[in-house]
C-alpha cells in the first residue's frame, strides 16, 4: 500500500477512518477527485479508482507528483546522490558561500534551499532537480513545513536530524503505481465543476482558516485562502451537490457555520478531533477539532463514532 512521501501541514493521517466513513461505498463511486492534493494521505490509503484527478495550487508540488508518476527512477537518482543538510556545501555548485542576496551559505541544507529558490529563473532548469529539491528540503527542514514568503521563495529553516531519509525510494516506487493514469492538474480548486460528473467524490481539504480552532500553517503557498476562498468553495460543493456528485469536506469549526443554511440541500456538519504533529510552536501540537462537511447520505456510523455539530 503507498504512503505520502511528503510531510505535509494539515495532513489526515490522524483521521483517516473517521474521514474514510463519510465516503460512500467504493463500489457507489465512479471517479475520485482531490481540489487539494497536498500531501495526499486520504489519497494513497483510501482510492482505488481506476480514474481519479488531484490538484493543487502549489505548482511545485503538481510538478512533484508528475516526476513521480512520470519518472521515479530519475528522480531516486538525484536524491541518492544529494548530502546530509549539516555537510559542507558543494563548491562546485552557486551558492556554496553565500546566496544571491548575500547572506552566508553555513551548509549544504541552505545551498539546496537556494538552488531551489532561484530555479524558476535558471535557463538550465531541469523538473526532476526541480521535485528532487523539494523532496528533500520537505524531508530535512525544521519541522517538515512548507512556508513560502510573499516573494513565493521557500524559507524554512534546516531542521535537526540524525539520519533523515529523503530518498523515499520504497514510497516513491509505490506512488508512482498509484499515480498511474491519475489526471494532474494545476489550478484553481473551481476546475473540479466541470471535471467531476454524477457519481463521483470529491473529497476536499483546503488550507484553514487561520482564526479557528484547527488552524495549522496554512501558508503553503504565497497566496492567502481567507473568508471570501472559503465561501467560494461553498458554492462549488454547492454547484457539484446540483449535479449529483459526492462532496465531503474537512475544515475548521469556524468555517463550517457557513454551510449550516445548505442542511436542506443535504449538507450535514460533524465534528471530529485530530492531533497535529506539524506545527511551528511546539507546545501548539496536539489534539485539535476539525468538523466534516458533506451530501453524502450514506454514513457509515460503526466507524465515525460521530455526533452531529450544532452552531
Amino acid at each position: 500500500m503507498p504512503k505520502p512521501i511528503l510531510k505535509w501541514a494539515g495532513g489526515k493521517r490522524q483521521i483517516l477512518a473517521q474521514i474514510r466513513g463519510h465516503f460512500p461505498p467504493e463500489e457507489d463511486i465512479n471517479s475520485y477527485h482531490e481540489p487539494f492534493f497536498g500531501g495526499g494521505a486520504i489519497f494513497f490509503r483510501e482510492t482505488h479508482k481506476d480514474t481519479a484527478s488531484i490538484n493543487d495550487v502549489n505548482t511545485r508540488l503538481m510538478n512533484f507528483y508528475e516526476i513521480v508518476r512520470e519518472r521515479p527512477g530519475e528522480l531516486i537518482e538525484i536524491l541518492s546522490g544529494f548530502d546530509h543538510p549539516e555537510s559542507e556545501p558543494d563548491t562546485s555548485r552557486p551558492y556554496s558561500k553565500q546566496s544571491e542576496s548575500g547572506d552566508k551559505i553555513d551548509n549544504y541544507y541552505y545551498q539546496q534551499r537556494e538552488l531551489f529558490n532561484r530555479r524558476p529563473r535558471d535557463l538550465a532548469f531541469d523538473e526532476v532537480e526541480e521535485a528532487a529539491l523539494l523532496l528533500y528540503l520537505n524531508r530535512t527542514c525544521f519541522n517538515g513545513l512548507y512556508r513560502e514568503n510573499q516573494s513565493g521563495e521557500f524559507n524554512v529553516p534546516c531542521g535537526s536530524y540524525t539520519n533523515p531519509d529523503w530518498v523515499q525510494e520504497s514510497r516513491i516506487k509505490k506512488a508512482s503505481k498509484a499515480l498511474k493514469g491519475v489526471e494532474i492538474y494545476n489550478e484553481d480548486f473551481s476546475y473540479i465543476i466541470d471535471q467531476a460528473k454524477e457519481g463521483d467524490l470529491v473529497y476536499c481539504d483546503p488550507p484553514y482558516d487561520p482564526n479557528g480552532e484547527a488552524s495549522t500553517f496554512s501558508e503553503y503557498s504565497s497566496g492567502a485562502f481567507g473568508k471570501e476562498e472559503q465561501e467560494r468553495l461553498r458554492d462549488v460543493a454547492l454547484k457539484l451537490n446540483d449535479k449529483g456528485v459526492n462532496v465531503v469536506i474537512s475544515n475548521a469549526p469556524s468555517v463550517g457555520e457557513i454551510y449550516q443554511a445548505f442542511n436542506e440541500d443535504g449538507f450535514r456538519v460533524s465534528r471530529v478531533g485530530a492531533k497535529r504533529s506539524i506545527n511551528s510552536d511546539g507546545e501548539s501540537r496536539g489534539e485539535v477539532k476539525e468538523v466534516i462537511i458533506t451530501n453524502a447520505i450514506e454514513m457509515r456510523e460503526r466507524d465515525t463514532h460521530l455526533t452531529e455539530y450544532t452552531f
